[in-house]
């Protein structure tokens, strides 16, 4: 006699809303059977938080349910989704840098004998949890030495060492380069031979087909599709989370591409930052998109905050507009033309707690004195341009720009350029954490915004963004410039071959 096998997890019907706001309609997901991955996909706002707040005992659905190996159950917090063998782990790593990775990975747990905390025990304990997914990161490591992917498998240890039989990975990569992203891809790999349920969101499109084996895309609150990710395609997906007419819209915009070329904007010969970058030098045209590709370490970050005037340099040229132009901080850069977009926007893009028009007219209004607030016809001016130019979504430009989607608040921390008409852009990591709909918008208005004349540097350990937005890209490796190809001609493999190994090879 065959036995039919409950689905390892199910949620079903499954409604929440905030006020008037609907945020889940109806929605969920299943799980078949142990060591798979799924993957939850959708625009920021689609209701993918909330689900995973509902199933992580963080949100409290109005209706639904939730059935693990066919047995309902209910949570009143985190803890009962615990208890459960549910664990969360969120893109913001909750390390405490003070203490070894071990002691992390046991936090409040570590073995403990008559005498008090073993530690010899304790170590040997988290090495094994360590060991679970192919890491031999050594325990008694001090946690402020860790690279970002050692600590978010730390973090994934402390789950395993909480007997989690289904792991939530929210935006795991987000902060991660390549190499490392590949190294997260492994550990997870590893959960899957051992059985381990992980639940999986990415707006990297190649990471959700290089791990997952299901796929549940949310829109607006309710299931788009669910299925076997090996019936799907980066384009399929990409309809099933904006839905068929935005997604073609979007798409017409991504492939508007503008080969006007203007007179050199910025140009940069022999510039050095002793244990940054050595001889850098590059040109970037009125009208031109230059990408910067290469591993963590190769030095593109502390390239761009140089030209920004937020790292010092020992030697070189730089000029704009070709006039000589000295760094000596940001202030400088500014009134010289420069932006610069940093790759965490929470902690240096955006003020979190200012409100969104306050955000928006950051730049624009440095060098003015401020006796009152701005008239509001200025403000509803201010707020009109960088709507129309961003295609943001906000409804209160009074609030505070945190209250936004992540992807609404990229656009905010850019616009805050455009709007106040700098006309050199250096960007670094311009779509991270931002879902695909918003990533093919900011790729459209980067385009824009070189079709009206500026001059792009951007820099992204996504060598995919670069060769889709970029005329030309300059690899990066050992913290010089190695190589310059072509993005109409180059390939995904060749730009990351060049980055790995660093190996000049001249493009016809």
């Amino acid at each position: 006699m065959t036995t039919t096998r409950n689905p390892v997890l199910q949620l079903q019907g499954v409604h929440k809303s905030y006020g008037n706001l609907v945020a889940l309609s109806d929605a969920g997901l299943t799980v078949t059977a142990p060591g798979e991955v799924h993957a939850l996909g959708g625009e920021n706002g689609s209701g993918k938080s909330t689900l995973l707040g509902v199933l992580s005992g963080q949100t409290r659905p109005d209706k639904g349910e939730i059935l693990l190996d066919g047995r309902r159950v209910s949570f009143r917090n985190p803890a009962d989704a615990i208890a459960h063998g549910i664990c969360m782990v969120s893109q913001e790593t909750s390390i405490a840098p003070d203490l070894t990775a071990g002691e992390n990975v046991l936090l409040g747990r570590l073995e403990r004998r008559w005498w008090g905390v073993d530690r010899s025990s304790s170590v040997d304990t988290a090495r094994g949890y360590l060991g679970r997914l192919g890491s031999r990161l050594d325990p008694r490591t001090p946690a402020r030495e860790l690279r970002a992917d050692q600590l978010q498998i730390v973090e994934i240890a402390r789950a395993l060492s909480m007997n989690a039989r289904i792991l939530i990975l929210d935006e795991p990569t987000s902060s991660l380069a390549a190499d490392e992203a590949d190294a997260l891809l492994e550990a997870i790999d590893e959960l899957r031979r051992d059985d381990v349920v992980v639940l999986f969101v990415s707006h990297r499109m190649p990471e959700v087909f290089a791990i997952a084996d299901r796929i549940t895309v949310l829109r607006d609150g309710s299931v788009a599709y669910t299925g076997p990710a090996e019936t799907q395609s980066a384009e399929t997906l990409v309809t099933a989370m904006l839905g068929e007419a935005k997604a073609a819209h979007d798409r017409e915009l991504s492939d508007t591409r503008t080969t006007r070329l203007g007179d050199v904007a910025l140009e940069v010969s022999d510039l050095t930052a002793p244990g940054a970058f050595e001889d850098i030098g590059l040109s970037v045209r009125h009208g031109e998109i230059v990408g910067l590709a290469g591993l963590e370490g190769a030095g593109r970050s502390e390239l761009l905050e140089s030209l920004f005037g937020v790292r010092p340099v020992t030697g070189g040229r730089i000029s704009v507009d070709g006039r000589a132009f000295t760094p000596r901080n940001p202030r400088a850069a500014i009134d010289a033309g420069v932006a610069y977009l940093p790759p965490d926007r929470k902690e240096r893009g955006l003020v979190l707690s200012m409100s969104t028009l306050g955000n928006a007219g950051m730049v624009g209004t440095l060098g003015r004195k401020r006796w009152r607030r701005p008239a509001v016809r200025h403000e509803q001016g201010l707020i009109g341009d960088l709507v129309r130019r961003t295609r943001l979504r906000v409804k209160a430009p009074h609030e505070p720009v945190g209250t936004l989607s992540g992807g609404n608040q990229q656009k905010v921390s850019l616009g805050k350029w455009l709007v106040a008409g700098q006309h050199i852009l250096l960007l670094d990591e311009p779509t991270r954490g931002v879902d695909v709909g918003a990533k093919m918008e900011i790729h459209a208005l980067l385009r824009a915004a070189a079709d009206d004349g500026a001059a792009v540097l951007v820099s992204s350990s996504e060598n995919e963004e670069l060769l889709a937005v970029c005329d030309r890209i300059l690899v990066m490796a050992r913290r010089r410039v190695v190589a310059e190809v072509s993005a109409a001609g180059a390939t995904l493999g060749e730009v990351t071959r060049l980055s790995r190994e660093g190996v000049h090879e001249p493009v016809d």
